[in-house]
């Protein structure tokens, strides 16, 4: 089960920034926007850039390879927000001087009943 793991400390991030971290087997981008600690998924869904090294302007970050927008609050693709591309979008807490961030864990694979890999005798 997954739980808030700790990224950083208030005060590593500058304001109006973002930065990556490894959490439960991804890379996150927080960003620090008016006051408020955000979290997304870092890897822009077009190609693979770090979001986290973008440029941030109004509650969005622009992707430093293709110029592709997203809400760093919810993931919301900004250049198409009624597509069904976004990206994930994590839970932040502050706790004392600690930045926590809950990524939830990735699904297990469980292969189907009738597969011949759910059957060990196969």
């Amino acid at each position: 089960m997954a739980d808030f793991q700790t990224v950083a400390r208030t005060g590593d991030i500058p304001a109006g920034e973002g930065r990556a971290w490894p959490v439960n087997g991804r890379m996150v981008a927080v960003f620090f926007i008016d006051g408020e600690y955000t979290a997304i998924n870092d890897t822009c869904p077009h190609m693979g850039a770090s979001l986290a090294t973008g440029h941030v302007e109004d509650g969005g970050v622009i992707c430093p390879w293709h110029a592709w927008r997203f809400c760093v609050r919810d993931g919301t693709w900004l250049d198409n927000p009624t597509a069904k591309l976004r990206n994930d979008a994590y839970e932040v807490r502050v706790v004392g001087d600690e930045i926590q961030v809950l990524v939830p864990d990735p699904p297990s694979h469980t292969p189907p009943t009738d597969s011949p890999e759910a059957d060990p005798a196969s």
